[in-house]
């Protein structure tokens, strides 16, 4: 029995562990694949504060560390239901493990959206990006595409013009779908190249570093190579919270719909990071969300 049930290693994860046991609280995180989620596919992470510079997995190594050293449990398996007891919540893994805790902390985070490429993968970190702010300065002055061509390709592709030689927006349906104001202001930078009916279909790679994306014309089945430095993928972000659907409301797109605090429609469940409906999801805000999230589920538990 613990105190706290965390699902989800990632930066919201273990923040909600680190908080809960500070607090005195017994902490298991139950992670699926590696700890750190997101972060790990940033070769360098500079935009956390008090951080001057350090890999992404050097960030997770270490976070690790600290929740180990505080008393933190953890579990690599996968969470695929959690059942509301009242007082008690039972958590369900797919490997056959129960666990039982006194409060739970949904920080399932996202997954991007990927391109389905042979190679991808390993190019990840290695020239395929999906985060502006975290890596467009490791571009500076080099040619980028970017794959998208809603909000947030374009709100990328505008951070981007600001740091890079070239940014080449390669829109796979017939028009760029993002907001006009948006556009306007992205299309009138000098160093956009704009393509749309594009579909990215190959990548080049030496020596395990993109080098460039081989593209077909759905419109005139022309092929086309682009030559560039990085690729950063804006096509979407996949949550995977409907196993929890019946503990936390979701919106529309299948984000926990919880506000800042943190709280569901259970007593006692709770919801922390990218996982949630927000409009800026970073480091620093996933960090954020598992320190509410944990303060509420010890008081949560204190009350009882």
């Amino acid at each position: 029995m613990y105190d706290v049930i965390v699902v989800g290693g990632g930066v919201a994860g273990m923040t909600a562990a680190l908080y809960a046991l500070r607090n005195g609280k017994s902490a298991l995180v139950i992670e699926k694949h590696g700890f750190g989620g997101q972060i790990t596919y940033t070769p360098k992470v500079e935009n956390y504060p008090g951080t001057l510079q350090m890999s992404g997995n050097e960030f997770a190594d270490n976070f690790l560390e600290q929740i180990l050293a505080q008393g933190a449990e953890v579990e690599l398996e996968t969470v695929t239901a959690v059942e509301d007891r009242g007082d008690t919540k039972l958590v369900r893994t797919e490997e056959g493990g129960e666990y039982e805790g006194g409060a739970v902390i949904l920080a399932t985070g996202v997954k991007h959206r990927m391109l389905g490429l042979p190679g991808e993968n390993e190019l990840v970190g290695e020239g395929i990006s999906f985060c502006a702010v975290c890596d467009g300065d490791f571009y500076a002055d080099r040619t980028v595409c970017v794959a998208g061509g809603g909000n947030s390709a374009l709100q990328e592709a505008i951070l981007l013009t600001g740091k890079c030689k070239k940014v080449i927006m390669l829109q796979d349906l017939p028009v760029f779908t993002g907001e006009k104001t948006l556009q306007d202001v992205l299309f009138s930078r000098e160093n956009v190249e704009a393509h749309t009916n594009i579909r990215i279909t190959g990548l080049r790679q030496d020596g395990g570093a993109l080098t460039g994306v081989q593209t077909l014309d759905t419109a005139t089945g022309e092929e086309k190579t682009f030559d560039c430095d990085g690729l950063f993928l804006a096509i979407g972000l996949i949550p995977e919270n409907g196993a929890f659907a019946e503990l936390a409301k979701l919106d529309e797109r299948g984000y926990f719909d919880s506000g800042e605090d943190c709280e569901t429609k259970t007593p006692g469940v709770f919801v922390a990071g990218d996982c949630r409906r927000k409009t800026l999801r970073q480091v620093t805000t996933a960090a954020g969300d598992g320190a509410v999230a944990a303060i509420a589920a010890c008081r949560y538990l204190d009350a009882r």
